[in-house]
């Protein structure tokens, strides 16, 4: 059984009919041309945005049963730039994690690397990157819907988290991941899919 399904999804004039499955421990690598409505797709699956048609399930139940929190709390999107909290490093780390732990997750987000005293809106695009993805991993979703996560990143800092996800989505979980790097999905055993 699929753990993601979307079915006939679309969002006029990006995406039509927009078919994908996605299993428990898999990576999809959602390959396409700049601008053609891949981000737009993303956050209509974690019912961000509005879609014209098309239904998503997740382990075989339909978005319109969840409330909207339930279903972005299970199904969350990272986006690229990773919208920061106003304080420090240390401040976005842990607020994080009280909410996290609210919700019923373990809330376990670290610094990753990062100077705890850093002002969260000063830093660096791959940094952003950085404390987004441990953000979202504090929250425990079921699937990730990444939008190049990395791309910012130096080299070894991607590779560093492109083996920790790759870790992650072998607990019953799964990523959907858009990026324009060529080899990123041999490096992940990832299924690729052409967009549109």
């Amino acid at each position: 059984m699929s753990l993601l399904t979307v079915q006939g999804l679309s969002r006029e004039p990006w995406f039509r009919d927009f078919q994908l499955e996605v299993a428990e421990d898999e990576i999809v690598v959602l390959r396409g041309p700049s601008g053609s409505g891949k981000t737009l797709l993303l956050r209509a699956i974690a019912d961000l945005d509005p879609h014209d048609h098309g239904a998503v399930t997740l382990e075989g139940v339909d978005r319109s049963t969840l409330s909207a929190p339930a279903w972005r709390s299970r199904v969350l999107y990272v986006h690229p730039d990773g919208p920061r909290l106003p304080g420090t490093v240390a401040d976005n780390v842990e607020a994080v994690n009280a909410l996290a732990v609210r919700g019923g997750a373990t809330g376990d987000a670290t610094l990753e690397g990062l100077r705890a005293d850093a002002e969260a809106e000063r830093l660096s695009s791959g940094e952003a990157h950085t404390l987004a993805l441990t953000r979202a991993l504090a929250c425990e979703p079921t699937v990730l819907l990444l939008d190049e996560p990395t791309a910012s990143m130096d080299p070894q800092r991607a590779r560093v988290w492109e083996e920790r996800l790759v870790s992650w989505v072998a607990d019953a979980r799964a990523i959907v991941w858009i990026t324009h790097e060529d080899g990123l999905a041999e490096r992940l055993g990832a299924r690729v899919v052409r967009f549109p």
